[in-house]
Formats: C-alpha cells, sequence, structure tokens
C-alpha cells in the first residue's frame, strides 16, 4: 500500500532522487500513517522491502 512519486528535484546530469511515500500501522491503535521520504532514485526498491 506505498506509491512512488518522482520528484522535481533532479538537475541534468546530477543525482536523481525520488519522493516515497509508505502507509505506516501504528501497533497501538491500528491507525494508518503516512511517511514521506525524499531518497536516491537507485535505493526506492530496499526502502520498500524494510
Amino acid at each position: 500500500m506505498a506509491k512512488k512519486v518522482v520528484a522535481t528535484l533532479k538537475k541534468e546530469g546530477g543525482v536523481k532522487y525520488a519522493k516515497v511515500i509508505k502507509a505506516v500501522k501504528s501497533p497501538v491503535t491500528g491507525a494508518y500513517t503516512f511517511k514521506e521520504e525524499i531518497i536516491l532514485q537507485d535505493e526506492v526498491q530496499a526502502a520498500f522491502k524494510g
């Protein structure tokens, strides 16, 4: 239940970034919250695994 949104944070010839939004379930209340991160595009798959 996560989606990837490509951010406009890249420069020509520079490092590519991606904005990742994950739904995280609270263990106490059971409610979902959303966690947003801006990470390198190469690390997107690793962010969803862990």
